[in-house]
Protein backbone atom coordinates (compact mmCIF):
# COMPACT_ATOMS: atom_id res chain seq x y z
CA UNK A 1 0.00 0.00 0.00
CA UNK A 2 2.77 2.24 0.91
CA UNK A 3 6.50 1.89 0.32
CA UNK A 4 10.06 4.21 0.76
CA UNK A 5 13.43 3.14 -0.57
CA UNK A 6 16.44 4.77 0.57
CA UNK A 7 14.28 7.69 2.29
CA UNK A 8 17.16 10.17 4.53
CA UNK A 9 15.96 13.28 5.97
CA UNK A 10 18.96 16.36 6.81
CA UNK A 11 18.82 19.03 8.76
CA UNK A 12 22.24 20.96 7.49
CA UNK A 13 25.34 18.87 8.14
CA UNK A 14 22.66 16.64 10.96
CA UNK A 15 21.40 13.45 9.13
CA UNK A 16 18.13 12.61 10.92
CA UNK A 17 17.08 9.46 8.46
CA UNK A 18 19.90 7.60 6.91
CA UNK A 19 18.04 5.11 4.48
CA UNK A 20 14.76 3.88 5.61
CA UNK A 21 13.23 1.03 3.81
CA UNK A 22 9.90 -0.61 4.37
CA UNK A 23 6.96 -1.33 2.67
CA UNK A 24 3.48 -1.34 4.73
CA UNK A 25 0.55 -3.40 3.57
CA UNK A 26 -3.21 -2.70 4.01
CA UNK A 27 -4.65 -2.99 7.24
CA UNK A 28 -1.05 -3.16 9.03
CA UNK A 29 -1.01 -1.73 12.40
CA UNK A 30 2.35 -0.60 13.24
CA UNK A 31 4.23 0.76 16.48
CA UNK A 32 6.93 2.54 16.04
CA UNK A 33 9.14 2.85 19.06
CA UNK A 34 12.69 4.46 20.06
CA UNK A 35 14.57 7.08 21.89
CA UNK A 36 14.30 10.43 21.67
CA UNK A 37 15.93 11.91 18.49
CA UNK A 38 15.94 8.69 16.66
CA UNK A 39 14.02 9.95 13.85
CA UNK A 40 10.48 8.24 14.57
CA UNK A 41 8.67 11.51 14.27
CA UNK A 42 10.77 13.04 11.05
CA UNK A 43 9.88 9.66 9.36
CA UNK A 44 6.25 10.30 9.96
CA UNK A 45 5.96 13.92 8.69
CA UNK A 46 8.29 12.62 5.27
CA UNK A 47 5.45 10.13 4.84
CA UNK A 48 2.93 12.55 4.35
CA UNK A 49 5.43 15.09 2.85
CA UNK A 50 4.95 17.37 6.15
CA UNK A 51 8.65 17.42 5.64
CA UNK A 52 10.37 16.60 2.40
CA UNK A 53 12.67 14.09 2.14
CA UNK A 54 16.28 14.73 1.43
CA UNK A 55 16.41 11.51 -0.85
CA UNK A 56 14.86 8.80 -1.38
CA UNK A 57 11.65 7.00 -3.05
CA UNK A 58 7.84 6.82 -2.04
CA UNK A 59 5.53 5.11 -3.43
CA UNK A 60 1.45 5.18 -2.27
CA UNK A 61 -1.07 4.64 -4.52
CA UNK A 62 -1.07 6.20 -7.69
CA UNK A 63 1.82 8.46 -6.75
CA UNK A 64 5.71 7.43 -7.30
CA UNK A 65 7.51 10.09 -6.32
CA UNK A 66 11.74 10.50 -6.51
CA UNK A 67 13.14 12.84 -4.02
CA UNK A 68 16.77 13.17 -5.00
CA UNK A 69 18.13 16.72 -6.24
CA UNK A 70 16.92 17.43 -9.95
CA UNK A 71 14.50 13.96 -10.02
CA UNK A 72 11.70 13.63 -12.76
CA UNK A 73 8.99 13.17 -10.26
CA UNK A 74 9.06 15.05 -7.59
CA UNK A 75 6.14 16.12 -6.44
CA UNK A 76 3.75 18.95 -7.19
CA UNK A 77 1.81 21.48 -4.53
CA UNK A 78 -1.32 20.07 -6.31
CA UNK A 79 0.57 15.88 -5.55
CA UNK A 80 1.23 17.16 -2.02
CA UNK A 81 -2.10 18.61 -1.16
CA UNK A 82 -3.74 14.92 -2.58
CA UNK A 83 -1.44 12.77 -0.69
CA UNK A 84 -1.72 14.93 2.54
CA UNK A 85 -5.57 14.05 1.99
CA UNK A 86 -5.23 10.34 2.20
CA UNK A 87 -2.74 10.02 4.58
CA UNK A 88 -4.08 11.99 7.61
CA UNK A 89 -1.67 12.97 11.07
CA UNK A 90 -2.51 13.24 14.71
CA UNK A 91 0.11 15.13 16.48
CA UNK A 92 1.02 15.15 19.84
CA UNK A 93 -0.12 18.73 20.32
CA UNK A 94 -4.30 18.96 19.28
CA UNK A 95 -3.17 21.73 16.69
CA UNK A 96 -7.43 22.64 16.85
CA UNK A 97 -8.59 25.79 16.29
CA UNK A 98 -9.31 27.41 19.24
CA UNK A 99 -12.16 30.07 18.28
CA UNK A 100 -14.07 27.36 16.14
CA UNK A 101 -16.27 24.69 17.77
CA UNK A 102 -15.87 21.32 18.30
CA UNK A 103 -18.16 20.59 14.70
CA UNK A 104 -16.64 23.89 13.03
CA UNK A 105 -12.62 22.22 13.82
CA UNK A 106 -14.01 18.87 12.31
CA UNK A 107 -16.34 20.30 8.93
CA UNK A 108 -12.97 22.74 7.83
CA UNK A 109 -10.96 20.49 5.83
CA UNK A 110 -13.71 18.41 4.26
CA UNK A 111 -15.61 21.74 2.90
CA UNK A 112 -12.66 23.39 1.84
CA UNK A 113 -10.19 20.68 0.67
CA UNK A 114 -12.44 18.11 -0.44
CA UNK A 115 -15.51 20.67 -1.46
CA UNK A 116 -18.24 18.71 0.14
CA UNK A 117 -21.10 20.64 0.85
CA UNK A 118 -21.54 21.84 4.18
CA UNK A 119 -25.02 19.91 5.17
CA UNK A 120 -23.02 16.67 4.11
CA UNK A 121 -19.59 17.58 5.99
CA UNK A 122 -21.63 18.15 8.97
CA UNK A 123 -23.79 15.47 8.78
CA UNK A 124 -20.18 13.38 8.14
CA UNK A 125 -18.82 15.30 11.61
CA UNK A 126 -22.12 14.85 13.59
CA UNK A 127 -21.74 10.81 12.65
CA UNK A 128 -18.15 10.75 13.58
CA UNK A 129 -18.51 12.76 16.72
CA UNK A 130 -21.24 10.54 17.86
CA UNK A 131 -19.03 7.47 17.15
CA UNK A 132 -16.09 8.76 19.35
CA UNK A 133 -18.45 9.98 22.31
CA UNK A 134 -18.45 13.68 22.12
CA UNK A 135 -21.81 14.27 19.76
CA UNK A 136 -22.74 16.27 22.89
CA UNK A 137 -19.95 18.94 22.79
CA UNK A 138 -20.39 19.51 18.83
CA UNK A 139 -21.07 23.08 20.29
CA UNK A 140 -17.95 23.77 22.38
CA UNK A 141 -14.91 25.02 21.52
CA UNK A 142 -11.70 23.67 22.51
CA UNK A 143 -10.67 25.46 25.70
CA UNK A 144 -13.70 23.81 27.38
CA UNK A 145 -13.03 20.34 26.72
CA UNK A 146 -9.92 17.93 28.36
CA UNK A 147 -7.10 16.79 26.97
CA UNK A 148 -8.29 13.22 26.09
CA UNK A 149 -11.50 14.99 24.08
CA UNK A 150 -9.21 17.31 22.22
CA UNK A 151 -7.01 14.50 21.01
CA UNK A 152 -10.03 12.55 20.10
CA UNK A 153 -11.53 15.61 18.19
CA UNK A 154 -8.21 16.04 16.18
CA UNK A 155 -8.21 12.49 15.35
CA UNK A 156 -12.30 12.64 14.22
CA UNK A 157 -11.16 15.67 12.10
CA UNK A 158 -8.25 13.60 10.26
CA UNK A 159 -10.79 10.71 9.87
CA UNK A 160 -13.14 13.38 7.94
CA UNK A 161 -11.00 13.43 4.99
CA UNK A 162 -11.00 9.50 4.61
CA UNK A 163 -7.77 8.84 4.40
CA UNK A 164 -5.96 5.34 3.73
CA UNK A 165 -3.65 5.90 6.06
CA UNK A 166 -3.42 7.41 9.45
CA UNK A 167 0.14 8.58 11.12
CA UNK A 168 -0.16 9.12 15.15
CA UNK A 169 2.83 10.96 16.45
CA UNK A 170 2.94 10.01 20.21
CA UNK A 171 -0.73 11.14 20.70
CA UNK A 172 -1.00 10.38 24.27
CA UNK A 173 2.39 11.88 25.31
CA UNK A 174 0.79 15.20 26.41
CA UNK A 175 -2.17 14.12 28.33
CA UNK A 176 -2.75 13.01 31.90
CA UNK A 177 -2.85 9.14 32.72
CA UNK A 178 -5.91 9.06 33.59
CA UNK A 179 -7.06 10.67 30.22
CA UNK A 180 -4.67 7.90 27.69
CA UNK A 181 -7.07 5.04 27.87
CA UNK A 182 -9.79 7.22 26.08
CA UNK A 183 -7.70 7.94 22.81
CA UNK A 184 -6.20 4.34 23.08
CA UNK A 185 -9.30 2.99 23.03
CA UNK A 186 -10.52 4.94 20.12
CA UNK A 187 -7.30 3.94 18.08
CA UNK A 188 -7.69 0.42 19.26
CA UNK A 189 -10.88 0.56 17.78
CA UNK A 190 -9.69 1.73 14.41
CA UNK A 191 -7.33 -0.84 14.59
CA UNK A 192 -9.66 -3.41 14.86
CA UNK A 193 -11.95 -2.03 11.74
CA UNK A 194 -9.09 -2.58 9.34
CA UNK A 195 -7.47 1.17 9.27
CA UNK A 196 -3.99 0.76 8.20
CA UNK A 197 -2.30 2.34 11.05
CA UNK A 198 1.57 4.06 12.00
CA UNK A 199 2.01 4.76 15.54
CA UNK A 200 4.92 6.46 16.93
CA UNK A 201 4.41 5.67 20.85
CA UNK A 202 5.58 5.00 24.56
CA UNK A 203 2.53 2.98 25.16
CA UNK A 204 4.42 -0.29 24.98
CA UNK A 205 1.68 -2.69 26.39
CA UNK A 206 -0.88 -0.61 23.59
CA UNK A 207 2.02 -1.11 21.08
CA UNK A 208 2.00 -5.00 21.98
CA UNK A 209 -1.24 -5.62 22.32
CA UNK A 210 -2.82 -3.84 19.41
CA UNK A 211 0.12 -3.54 16.48
CA UNK A 212 0.96 -6.28 14.27
CA UNK A 213 4.48 -4.97 13.80
CA UNK A 214 7.03 -2.93 15.83
CA UNK A 215 9.75 -1.33 14.21
CA UNK A 216 12.73 -0.09 16.61
CA UNK A 217 14.03 3.11 15.54
CA UNK A 218 17.71 3.52 16.37
CA UNK A 219 20.08 6.70 15.80
CA UNK A 220 18.05 7.09 11.79
CA UNK A 221 17.99 3.91 11.04
CA UNK A 222 14.99 0.95 12.00
CA UNK A 223 17.18 -1.43 13.78
CA UNK A 224 14.58 -4.31 14.35
CA UNK A 225 11.57 -4.75 12.44
CA UNK A 226 9.16 -7.67 13.22
CA UNK A 227 6.42 -8.82 15.05
CA UNK A 228 5.30 -6.51 18.55
CA UNK A 229 5.52 -9.36 20.75
CA UNK A 230 8.61 -10.65 18.90
CA UNK A 231 10.51 -7.50 19.17
CA UNK A 232 9.06 -5.74 22.88
CA UNK A 233 8.80 -9.37 24.17
CA UNK A 234 11.85 -10.87 23.11
CA UNK A 235 14.55 -7.85 21.54
CA UNK A 236 17.88 -9.05 20.02
CA UNK A 237 19.72 -6.27 20.64
CA UNK A 238 21.15 -4.68 23.87
CA UNK A 239 20.58 -0.77 22.64
CA UNK A 240 16.69 -2.11 22.56
CA UNK A 241 16.71 -4.10 26.11
CA UNK A 242 18.17 -1.06 26.98
CA UNK A 243 15.08 1.47 25.59
CA UNK A 244 12.25 -1.28 27.02
CA UNK A 245 14.35 -1.27 30.35
CA UNK A 246 13.77 2.75 30.76
CA UNK A 247 10.61 2.84 29.27
CA UNK A 248 8.58 -0.17 30.64
CA UNK A 249 7.53 0.96 34.15
CA UNK A 250 5.91 -2.92 34.73
CA UNK A 251 8.64 -5.38 34.20
CA UNK A 252 5.84 -8.06 33.53
CA UNK A 253 5.29 -6.06 29.97
CA UNK A 254 8.59 -7.62 28.94
CA UNK A 255 9.57 -11.09 28.45
CA UNK A 256 12.52 -13.16 30.00
CA UNK A 257 15.11 -11.87 27.40
CA UNK A 258 13.87 -8.27 28.12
Amino acid sequence: MLSVNGLRKSYGQLEVLKGISLSVREGEVISVIGASGSGKSTFLRCLNLMETPSAGHLEFENFSLDFESGARRQPTSRQLCELRTRIGMVFQSYNLWPHKTVLENVIEAPIHVRKMSRREAIEQAEGLLGRIGLYEKRGSYPSKLSGGQQQRVAIARALAMSPKVMLFDEVTSALDPELVGEVLSLMSSLAAEGMTMLIVTHEMAFARDVGTRTLFFDQGVVAEDGPPAEIIGNPRSDRLRQFLRRVVHDPAQLGPSA
